[in-house]
């Protein structure tokens, strides 16, 4: 049945405060467990307010947890801002374990369905089939880009371009001696798309080019994590294979890439050209060979096509950006429970972002497998922000101008909330940057709050599809794997329906439950996985990827 229809919401039976749920004005009066009171003040729609009076230092309980503390003294029924509590979490120990866990029911329905994908030698299997062409160093991304402009629209991969008959537009005006007022409030009519040439190979989704800042001139510790991403993006499911320029000379030599990728896949087997610059001589000759070697790869690569792969095949990312105060009601715990699904039928999810789990890491760390893990997670997470805090930025400074305008006013709210995307299951793994997913289940991975920095990531370890949610608009994506962008709250989603996917505001509402929302979203993802649908970060081109260096970004 649908849920039903509320103006305010306590999260957890712990919690000391209410949020609101459309904007009520001071003098609304409450009822709440047979007690009645007033607003004394407006409370902006995903809000919080008091349900009791807070002397200074009380604390503040939401999701069941320590977020913050009072600043002041803060009346019954009054709005928390960023001026009236900050931000405070629970000290965590290791504690016991905590594994004990239910499948959800509605897994049973998916037990017998499969999704179409692409099968690799290593056993894992591919929600896409793209060629990487990547560079070992920066210096090399100039001849990145002149292979992209050399190959893609003529092999078909290119995406439509757009905007250029508007431009022909303003050109025509200004030749015709019209102001730059006139300009400016013309009205410039969206050119509809053209189409895309027909791709030459059939089988394979796309050229991929990344460009990057790192190889050389930083730390060898970055250089290094960069070879181990790289090789996270080579040996994926979603990659046939890859060209890989080398200038020579830098830090991230071609020997550490190698390693890195014998490290995750002993007996790879794919494609594989690397060229370095340094020793074949001149622009030209490195990049008519790179041409040659590239093409012939591709030839190869089309041999492969889509079959049928059990739902224990996907391993899901979840990320979340531009959050807001509907995160952790709506979309949040639908991704939770979606992962709860997913881990019953023995696939796996990655929950990153060290910084948003501020507060809950108790919790966490009672819920992995065994004490190794959770002192692995735990160690992670004091290391992080001990080096944050010397930089003068602990995980306090995480929320951004949006967040807090949001309702996202201290760190530990965003973290509770932006931790229900793991779900109920135990932690079978703890990664660090940039490591492997290599056991089925909930893993944690330690990488920063920055999504795309994030998104990247959990790529590098596995993740064929990614969960992305947002309740103010973030149009990130991924240059091989779907991301499929969750909006917590309808506003958004009709407000931004060019990257938005799926709406979680209907839980909002009283329209859906967040079980029933979880298993629509569970229905979408296994076409997306099976090529018969392609999220709207794919159909953009938002290909997004940002290694990160180990220095602190939050």
């Amino acid at each position: 049945m649908p849920a039903e229809k509320h103006t305010y919401i306590q999260i957890h039976p712990a919690d000391n405060v209410l949020v609101a749920l459309t904007n009520l004005a001071a003098g609304t009066t409450v009822t709440f467990k047979g007690q009645s009171f007033t607003l004394l003040t407006p409370v902006e729609i995903k809000h919080k307010f008091t349900l009791t009076a807070l002397q200074p230092g009380s604390p503040i309980h939401m999701y069941g947890v320590l977020v913050g503390k009072a600043d002041e003294y803060i009346a019954q029924g009054t709005a928390l801002t960023v001026d009236n509590i900050k931000h405070a979490s629970d000290d965590f120990k290791l504690g016991n374990r905590k594994t004990e866990w239910t499948v959800p029911a509605a897994a049973e329905n998916y037990r017998d369905k499969t999704f179409m994908g692409f099968h690799r030698a290593d056993g894992s299997v591919g929600t896409a089939n793209y060629w990487l062409v990547i560079p070992l160093v920066f210096c090399e991304n100039r001849n990145i880009n002149v292979l992209k402009e050399a190959l893609s629209a003529k092999l078909g991969f290119a995406k439509p371009r757009g905007y250029e008959s508007e431009v022909d537009s303003l050109v025509e005006m200004y030749q015709s001696g019209k102001s730059a007022a006139e300009i400016l409030n013309a009205d410039l009519q969206l050119s509809p798309e053209g189409q895309s040439s027909k791709k030459l190979f059939e089988h394979i989704d796309g050229i991929k080019f990344l460009n990057h800042d790192m190889g050389c001139g930083g730390t060898r510790t970055d250089s290094d994590a960069l070879c181990g991403l790289l090789a996270g993006y080579i040996t994926h499911p979603n990659v046939a294979g890859a060209t890989v320029l080398s200038l020579g000379c830098q830090h991230a030599q071609a020997g550490i890439l190698q390693a890195e990728i014998q490290k995750r896949d002993p007996n790879f087997s794919k494609p594989l050209v690397m060229l370095e610059q340094q020793k074949i001589g001149t622009e030209s000759k490195l990049l008519h060979e790179a041409l040659k070697q590239t093409f012939a790869g591709l030839m190869e690569a089309n041999k492969q096509q889509r079959q049928p792969a059990p739902i224990s095949k996907l391993c899901i990312g979840l990320e979340c950006g531009g959050s807001d105060g509907f995160s952790g009601i709506s979309a949040n715990p639908t991704l939770g429970y979606l992962s709860d699904i997913l881990v019953g039928l023995g696939g796996s999810v990655v929950l990153a972002e060290f910084p948003e789990l501020c507060g809950v890491e108790q919790e966490l760390s009672d819920r992995c497998i065994d004490e190794t893990e959770a002192m692995k997670f735990m160690d992670l997470m004091r290391t992080y922000n001990a080096r944050a805090e010397a930089d003068g930025s602990g995980f306090y400074a995480n929320p951004s101008p949006g967040n807090i305008r949001d309702g996202l006013i201290t760190d530990a709210i965003k973290s509770a909330g932006a931790a229900k995307k793991g779900g109920t299951s135990p932690v079978t793994d703890v990664l660090d940057y940039p490591e492997k997913v290599t056991k089925p289940g909930l893993n944690l991975l330690c990488t920063p709050g920055s999504d795309v920095e994030s998104t990247t990531a959990e790529v590098a370890s596995g993740a064929n599809v990614v969960l992305f949610t947002t309740g103010l608009g973030t149009p990130t994506g991924n240059p091989i794997t779907p991301v499929i962008k969750v909006a917590t709250n309808t506003a958004v989603f009709n407000r931004m329906p060019d990257i938005m996917d799926i709406n979680c505001g209907t839980i909002i509402e009283g329209e859906e439950t967040i079980e029933q929302s979880a298993t629509r979203m569970l229905d979408y993802v296994i076409e997306v996985a099976s090529g018969r649908k392609q999220p709207k970060a794919v159909i953009l081109g938002q290909d997004d990827f940002i290694p990160w260096k180990r220095g602190v970004s939050l």
